[in-house]
């Protein structure tokens, strides 16, 4: 089993930043894809970035090139680095892991992004 757990969330003003860390521990292949979807309310969850253990990234159309999405394989860390930030962007936001081997999919808890006007 593997755990995913998120930090980093919070309130922000427009044209802000913030960071988002997910922690994953348990049992892990290290050849996996991890990534960040966001929730807003009332509607369906999206994809926000993905990289994979090589280091590919990914990016929803809306975020690129004011997010950052990183990792260290070594710590099973992934980052989530937002700058120019819209009210557009509040949402929770989930962190996911996607095993290249069987393709296990898991979800962290959901940290809340808010941003204000």
């Amino acid at each position: 089993q593997v755990q995913l757990v998120e930090s980093g969330g919070g309130l922000v003003q427009a044209g802000g930043s913030l960071r988002l860390s997910c922690a994953a521990s348990g049992r892990i292949s290290s050849i996996s894809t991890m990534g960040w979807y966001r929730q807003a309310p009332g509607k369906q969850r999206e994809l926000v970035a993905t990289i994979t253990s090589g280091g590919s990234t990914n990016y929803a159309d809306s975020v690129k090139g004011r997010f950052t999405i990183s990792r260290e394989n070594v710590k099973n860390t992934v980052y989530l680095q937002m700058n120019s930030m819209k009210p557009e962007d509040t949402a929770v936001y989930y962190c996911n892991l996607v095993t290249d081997l069987f393709g296990l999919t898991y979800w962290g808890q959901g940290t809340q992004v808010t941003v204000s006007s």
